[in-house]
């Protein structure tokens, strides 16, 4: 299988309560993938549970993934990145894939390249991750395309919701009409990607100090309104629908 002495022995240490034959068959499972005998290994390491699980579920798995569009090195990379795309139950990954086209309305290339860049999206509950686009989109005027290239889904909800509020607050981020782009606003790349430090400095114009101040009032507040309301109630099925036709509207 091409594992030195010194990587099999690591392997057979993994789950020594296993019999070689059947950590060998998930090995090799991962070495179709085109992962390196390191790759694989460094893999099974940080994720012992897929020794675990049937050869067939994981070759399945594979099959699902490529079937989303998913192959060569951008499989490789998202398995690296995301071992749990193995072990998630099929309906989680099935239902963010659903919500992904037919109420966000990705593209399938779109697709493609957010589970290539963001393959932790098929891990999360459909109804938090329609959240998280759905205030990219409606509060801060992001189309569709401009979301990929910027690997929204990389950063999580709360650090996005604290940069786009902070700088709306400082008034460099005006709030869209309906869904509509603010040709002022920063793009979203920039919000997104730029190291704190430099967010900070050339974006918000702001101290780490003012930053974290402002952090700590914006989650006080949350607190608040949460125990005013049943923050479920933001999520109804009605409200679903109805935001999903604005951006289909929008979209055409």
């Amino acid at each position: 299988m091409g594992f030195s002495e010194e990587q099999a022995r690591r392997l057979l240490g993994l789950q020594p309560q296993l019999s070689p034959e059947r950590q060998e068959a998930a090995a090799a499972q991962l070495l179709l993938l085109g992962l390196s005998t390191e790759a694989a290994l460094d893999l099974l390491e940080r994720s012992p549970a897929l020794l675990r699980l049937p050869t067939e579920r994981l070759r399945a798995r594979a099959d699902e993934l490529r079937r989303l569009g998913l192959a060569g090195g951008q499989l490789q990379r998202a398995v690296s990145r995301c071992p749990q795309l193995f072990t998630v139950p099929r309906r989680r990954m099935a239902a963010a894939v659903r919500l992904l086209r037919e109420q966000c309305l990705f593209t399938a290339e779109q697709l493609r390249e957010v589970l290539g860049t963001s393959p932790a999206v098929l891990l999360q509950e459909p109804r938090l991750l329609h959240h998280h686009f759905q205030y990219a989109y409606f509060r801060m005027g992001v189309q569709q395309k401009e979301m990929v290239k910027a690997r929204l889904f990389q950063m999580p909800f709360t650090e996005l919701r604290n940069r786009h509020s902070f700088l709306e607050r400082r008034g460099l981020y005006q709030t869209p009409y309906k869904g509509q782009s603010q040709t002022s606003n920063p793009i979203l790349k920039s919000v997104l990607q730029l190291p704190e430090k430099e967010f900070l400095e050339s974006l918000a114009c702001a101290t780490p100090e003012e930053y974290e101040v402002f952090k700590k009032m914006l989650a006080r507040e949350e607190e608040g309104e949460e125990e005013e309301e049943d923050s479920d109630a933001l999520y109804t099925v009605e409200t679903d629908v109805l935001d999903s036709e604005r951006i289909k509207t929008a979209w055409k």
